[in-house]
């Protein structure tokens, strides 16, 4: 009887919903993103404050996360890694190679990051590499993924496994993620034109414009008085023009200065910038009064959007975990320790947070009502 087959599996699987595949055909190259989507969606989160608020907010809402090792000698070394790890160069810490990875990871749709080594295998930094610094291809079936330098085709990288890649949000048959800035171009646009037409009728309307008349005395001569408008008119400007201090204007004579288009107004634009700024943050699954935008004056998180929420970090969560224990992995052999690992996150539950905290507050004040009537006994 045999415990073990000794039959040899092919190099790589078949895949049947490829036609390509079917064909005998490798499938073309698959890059992660396309160099002008990547600009546009730097550009995005530039010129419109709240997508930037928004994908900030999106990291520091994911919370801390702690990895636990199988024994006490692993999570000792490991803890002092976590903290200590060279990030980029200029940074320290695995916290922040994850945050700027997340960050990334929401802005383009795709992360890429990278485990530098030594000579000796030894882990001697982590480093946040450029979307655009890796290709994707296929090898031999569509579930062979090769990684390439860019540009296209140069050169595939001798130790993939020591590089990270994820894709938020893949689209089928594909290997290129979503940005959670996808369909937002449009409404930002719209946005925009609305803020260039705020902008336009400020200067026509806003900024307040001045007419200075001068009426001469009875009996002075059209030349004097042609000379004195145009010294009125020169100390004028002057003082208009002089920003860095306060300038007072002094006339002697019949002078009368009035603000032209004083009851002109800009036009209201509150409920077009409060649409277009709804349908931005409903893509982005925020609460508004987290990115300061109120609709109310006692809005708060609902029950249902902070459940909404919470779904959200925990799908991202999961899409990071597997980075982290990678890292960690990684790690843990290169030093000759046990490398079993597991990532704990800390507590995301928004309305549990709320409750807590509630609860502190009236133990403290409770505690302090005790001390108090402690000391008037």
């Amino acid at each position: 009887m045999k415990l073990f087959s000794t039959r040899k599996r092919p190099s790589s699987p078949g895949v049947q919903t490829c036609a390509a595949a079917d064909r005998g055909i490798i499938p073309p190259i698959q890059s992660l993103n396309h160099p002008a989507e990547l600009r546009l969606y730097r550009e995005l989160r530039e010129n419109v404050p709240v997508i930037d608020a928004a994908v900030m907010k999106l990291v520091r809402l994911l919370g801390e996360f702690r990895i636990e090792c199988a024994d006490e000698a692993s999570q000792k070394a490991l803890d002092s890694f976590v903290s200590r790890v060279s990030v980029g160069g200029m940074g320290a810490g695995l916290n922040q190679f994850i945050s700027t990875y997340f960050e990334q990871l929401l802005t383009y749709g795709t992360a890429v990051g990278e485990i530098v080594t030594y000579e000796d295998g030894g882990v001697a930094a982590l480093y946040n590499a450029p979307c655009d610094s890796v290709v994707l291809k296929y090898g031999d079936s569509p579930v062979d993924v090769r990684l390439y330098t860019a540009p296209i085709g140069e050169r595939e990288l001798s130790r993939p496994d020591l590089i990270s890649v994820t894709l938020l949000n893949p689209e089928a048959g594909t290997l290129r993620g979503t940005s959670i800035l996808k369909g937002l171009p449009f409404v930002s646009e719209l946005l925009m034109k609305i803020f260039r037409c705020v902008g336009q009728n400020f200067e026509r309307s806003g900024n307040v414009r001045f007419a200075v008349t001068y009426n001469p005395p009875a009996g002075a001569g059209s030349v004097n008085a042609k000379q004195r408008v145009r010294e009125i008119a020169d100390e004028w400007s002057r003082a208009m023009r002089d920003k860095s201090r306060v300038c007072d204007f002094v006339s002697v004579g019949d002078v009368n200065i009035r603000a032209i288009g004083a009851d002109n107004q800009i036009i209201d634009c509150d409920v077009p910038v409060r649409h277009v700024l709804e349908q931005i943050v409903s893509k982005l699954s925020i609460p508004p009064f987290l990115l300061g935008l109120s609709w109310s004056s006692t809005e708060r998180m609902s029950s249902q959007q902070a459940d909404i929420l919470t779904s959200e970090l925990d799908y991202y969560r999961a899409l990071l975990t597997p980075v982290i224990e990678k890292i960690a992995r990684v790690y843990l052999d290169s030093e000759r320790l046990d490398p079993e690992v597991h990532v704990d996150w800390s507590n995301i539950s928004l309305q549990d947070e709320t409750e807590l905290a509630e609860a502190r507050l009236n133990n403290a004040r409770a505690a302090q009502l005790e001390r108090s009537m402690e000391v008037n006994e």
